[in-house]
């Protein structure tokens, strides 16, 4: 049999592709795997921050249309750019073991965001990450940056910025680990829903291709993926608005932290609950109890008669 993955064409992306491809393979021998690299909207806005652009899907909507289609049989994507709605006849057929979810800042000249001078320009292309380090650093000037992760990186030199804050998990996959300051701990930076997970998605129906793909499926990301999403799913927004979640694992149980911040760092509304592991509600009580104690007003403030809890979303 052979199967053609979906993807993006950016170094990151196309190693994520290769990754699943060579998973598939070890597990189904004889199988052959190919890519189609295919150009989103994202891709292709570079001079606008993400958080402007207003869509959902930037990142997949292109991919999509070919699964449906059938150009693809399944498509690879980072679970943090899936919107919580799929196109009708599509699902996510596996989720895969997430890798660290952390965010981490790398520094221009070594030194820690504690040591930096107040004013000092941190680059991000999360309008999440910008308002979790304003809440900590107000003094600090943020500034957008588009572009790969080693376009990005280079941008510490060509537009003179102290550092940048990316995703662990892409620079760690793309071998620039050694090139990490500091992780951040969520206590600092909530992770986005779902960072770090990488997600299959196929046809309903397709049950060939998911027969292949679901032992790929990491249960406990999975799960913890489903409580992040439903939290997404019950606030809405999007990546206009920074909010995070994040769900881990602890023995018997899950705990889950999220929090809806202006993006302007104040005020934040941040909470942690915990619960057993069959607690499938958690993700959504959570959303209820941030929207009581002031998420909505915030969600309102910035995005206006736009807001309404329970829509679809992404975020970033």
């Amino acid at each position: 049999m052979r199967l053609t993955i979906g993807t993006r064409g950016s170094a990151l992306a196309l190693w994520q592709a290769r990754y699943v491809a060579s998973t598939i393979q070890e597990r189904h021998p004889g199988m052959s795997v190919d890519l189609m690299t295919i150009k989103t909207r994202g891709d292709k806005i570079l001079d606008t921050p993400l958080a402007k652009i207003g869509s959902k899907g930037l990142f997949t909507k292109e991919i999509e249309d070919a699964l449906l289609e059938g150009k693809v049989d399944l498509a690879v994507h980072s679970l943090k750019d899936v919107p919580t709605e799929l196109p009708r006849g599509l699902q996510l057929a596996a989720i895969m073991e997430r890798e660290d979810p952390r965010d981490v800042f790398i520094s221009r000249d070594g030194r820690l965001l504690e040591e930096l001078e107040h004013g000092a320009k941190i680059g991000t292309s999360s309008l999440r990450r910008k308002a979790f380090l304003l809440n900590r650093f107000p003094s600090f000037d943020v500034v957008p940056i588009r572009g790969n992760v080693d376009t990005r990186l280079k941008k510490i030199e060509t537009e003179d910025i102290s550092g940048v804050v990316l995703a662990a998990a892409g620079i760690i996959r793309m071998g620039f680990a050694g090139r990490i300051t500091c992780y951040l701990e969520p206590e600092f930076i909530i992770p986005a829903i779902g960072q770090g997970a990488l997600a299959i998605e196929t046809r309903v129906n397709d049950s060939a291709v998911e027969s292949i793909v679901t032992c790929l499926d990491h249960p406990e990301t999975a799960r913890c993926i489903t409580v992040e999403r439903a939290f997404l799913q019950r606030m809405g927004g999007g990546c206009q608005v920074p909010m995070a979640a994040h769900c881990v694992v602890t023995g018997n149980g899950i705990r889950v932290t999220a929090a809806v911040v202006h993006p302007d760092g104040i005020p934040i509304v941040r909470d942690t609950f915990s619960g057993p592991l069959t607690d499938t509600g958690i993700g959504i009580r959570l959303a209820n109890s941030l929207m009581e104690r002031g998420a909505s007003h915030i969600l309102k403030v910035v995005l206006g008669n736009d807001w309404a809890p329970g829509q679809a979303a992404d975020t970033i």
